[in-house]
C-alpha cells in the first residue's frame, strides 16, 4: 500500500471513500459486481471478488487481489485505448 499517495488523496479523518455494494450476496453466489463507481476505495474485504467496472463504453472485468488494496477500483479499467502504430503496404 502506498501511504504517501493515499493521505494526498483524502483526509484521514473522513475515511476511505466507498459506496454501499452487495459484497454478501457476491460471496454467496460468486457473481461478479457491476459497478459505476470508478472512485472507490478497494478495502480488504474486497480481496478474492470479482467486479465489472463501467470504463466508459463497456464494463472490464477485473480480480481483486491484495496489492490492490488502498487503490481505486477505475485505476483498474483504462478508458482509452492503447495506441499502436501499424503500417499497411499496398503494392
Amino acid at each position: 500500500m502506498k501511504a504517501t499517495l493515499l493521505r494526498l488523496a483524502r483526509s484521514s479523518w473522513k475515511g476511505p471513500h466507498v459506496v454501499p455494494l452487495p459484497l454478501s450476496l457476491a460471496r454467496k453466489n460468486g457473481t461478479p459486481i457491476r459497478t459505476n463507481a470508478r472512485s472507490c476505495t478497494i478495502l480488504p474485504q474486497f480481496v478474492g471478488l470479482k467486479f465489472q467496472i463501467h470504463n466508459g463504453k463497456d464494463y472490464v472485468q477485473v480480480e481483486i487481489t491484495e496489492d490492490m488494496v488502498g487503490s481505486k477500483l477505475g485505476e483498474f479499467a483504462h478508458t482509452r485505448k492503447r495506441f499502436s502504430y501499424t503500417q499497411t503496404k499496398n503494392k
